[in-house]
C-alpha cells in the first residue's frame, strides 16, 4: 500500500488525513488502515484516521476511525482538521463549508492569520444532551460521580477538586469502557473548574486511550459545567494537555467549537 497523507493536530489531538476523492476504496478498508497508520512505533502515529470523501448532501464527507480501528461517529477536532485539509487538497473552494458526518451535517469555517495562512477552524456541533442527574462508578474502592452527555457521541464528565493531572483517569477511563451502561464504550473527561470561564481537562477517548485534546469532550464538559453552574457565560475556555479550545454556547443545547488546526507534515505511507 502506498498512501499519500497529511498529518494534522488540533491542540495535540493528532490525525492522519487522506484524500478519499482520489482513493475511494479507503472508505471500505478504513478500519484496517487506521490500525496501521495510527501505530506510534510502526506507523505514522496518531489518534486515528480521517478520510475526506464526496457527499451527496454536503460539500464533503468525513469518515473517521479511532486508533484501534473502531468507527467514530463524531470528532470535534477531527472536523476542524478536515476543514483545513479539504481546502488545502482543493476539494472545497471556500473557507466556509458543510461536512457530512455519521452524526449529521456540520457547518465549518476556517480561520486565517494576517498573511492568509490557515491557523484554525470553528465548527458547529450536534445537539448536546446532558443527563438530569449524575451517576456513579466505583473504581479501586473510590466512588466517582459522572454526568452523561451526548455530542453525537457518548461522554462521561467527572468533576475533580484539583489538577486533573493528579486524577486517576488511567483507571477510571478503562473501567467505564467495561461498564454495562456503555456497551459501545464512552469518552471520559476529568474536569477541574479553574475559573469563571475556564476548565482544565483530561480525556480518555474510547478506541484511542488518553488523548492530548478532545473537541467533543471539551463541548460536553463545557455544557455540563454550564448546566451545573461550575462556569458562567456563553464562552468557555477548555485547557487540555495539548493546548486550549474555546466552546461557544449558542443555545440551550447547541455550541460551536473553536481552536487550532495545525499541519504537521505530508508523507507517503508504505512507499
Amino acid at each position: 500500500m502506498s498512501l499519500p497523507f497529511t498529518k494534522l493536530h488540533g491542540a495535540g489531538n493528532d490525525y492522519v488525513l487522506v484524500d478519499g476523492f482520489a482513493a475511494p476504496e479507503l472508505v471500505d478498508r478504513g478500519a484496517a488502515t487506521a490500525v496501521l497508520v495510527a501505530d506510534r512505533r510502526f506507523g505514522v502515529g496518531s489518534d486515528g484516521l480521517i478520510v475526506l470523501a464526496p457527499s451527496a448532501v454536503a460539500d464533503c464527507r468525513m469518515h473517521m476511525w479511532n486508533a484501534d480501528g473502531s468507527r467514530g461517529a463524531m470528532c470535534g477536532n477531527g472536523l476542524r482538521l478536515l476543514a483545513r485539509f479539504a481546502i488545502e487538497s482543493g476539494r472545497v473552494p471556500g473557507d466556509a463549508m458543510s461536512i457530512e458526518t455519521d452524526a449529521g451535517v456540520i457547518a465549518a469555517v476556517v480561520q486565517r492569520d494576517d498573511d492568509g495562512e490557515i491557523t484554525g477552524a470553528r465548527v458547529g456541533m450536534p445537539s448536546v444532551s446532558v443527563a438530569d442527574r449524575p451517576e456513579t462508578i466505583v473504581v479501586d474502592g473510590i466512588s466517582h460521580a459522572f454526568w452523561r452527555a451526548g455530542v453525537g457521541n457518548p461522554h462521561a464528565v467527572i468533576f475533580v477538586d484539583a489538577d486533573p493531572e493528579l486524577a486517576p483517569l488511567h483507571r477510571v477511563g478503562p473501567a467505564l469502557q467495561c461498564d454495562a451502561r456503555f456497551p459501545d464504550g464512552v469518552n471520559v473527561e476529568m474536569v477541574f473548574p479553574a475559573g469563571a470561564d475556564l476548565l482544565v481537562q483530561r480525556t480518555f477517548e474510547r478506541g484511542s486511550g488518553e488523548t492530548w485534546a478532545c473537541g467533543s469532550g471539551a463541548v460536553a464538559a463545557a455544557m455540563v459545567a454550564l448546566r451545573v453552574g461550575a462556569v458562567r457565560g456563553d464562552r468557555v475556555r477548555v485547557r487540555l494537555r495539548g493546548g486550549e479550545l474555546s466552546v461557544h454556547r449558542i443555545g440551550a443545547d447547541r455550541a460551536e467549537l473553536e481552536g487550532p488546526a495545525v499541519r504537521v507534515f505530508h508523507g507517503v505511507f508504505g512507499a
